[in-house]
């Protein structure tokens, strides 16, 4: 997937990524030590922290490598928050998309760890605390689709 992403931001921006201040890199979200302290403008995470081992390190990284006014983008399948809606959506989670995945993919099993790996994500708020603990400021989040998914933003200030 990031050589799919690199070669799409080729085709619409050019080849010469340094002078853009562009790279692409495989890391660790909990490790990035190959990134300095306080080197990076923006960091986002889209449909990944949810199968990072050790979220709240993942976080205090993504804090560390930002730098001052830098910011943190996470989107991520959160928790749908109308009670009525959440049980239409756990039946369509539990019985539809595992489905959907075996006749897509002919993966019926993958389609389930995707399930219960949103499941276990945390709520909304308990997300917005842990990027507060992090050392993140103005940290907010923002329903899509009843909250089936969520964007979450924080600020740093060093």
């Amino acid at each position: 997937m990031l050589k799919e992403g690199e070669k799409r931001f080729e085709e619409v921006y050019g080849q010469d990524l340094d002078s853009k201040g562009v790279s692409f890199m495989v890391g660790d979200a909990m490790d990035l030590h190959q990134i300095p302290d306080s080197s990076v403008d923006a960091y986002t995470i889209s449909f990944g922290l949810r199968n990072v081992t050790d979220q709240p390190q993942a976080l205090r990284e993504a804090f560390r490598v930002l730098k001052d006014r830098g910011r943190l983008l996470v989107m991520e399948f959160s928790h749908v928050e109308n009670p009525l809606l959440r049980t239409a959506y756990q039946q369509y989670s539990d019985h539809v998309i595992p489905e959907i995945g075996n006749a897509v993919a002919g993966d019926r099993g993958s389609y389930k760890y995707l399930v219960e790996s949103i499941r276990k994500m945390p709520t909304q708020q308990k997300l917005a605390e842990m990027l507060s603990d992090a050392g993140f400021q103005q940290v907010l989040y923002r329903n899509l689709t009843f909250g089936v998914v969520a964007i979450h933003s924080g600020s740093v200030r060093k």
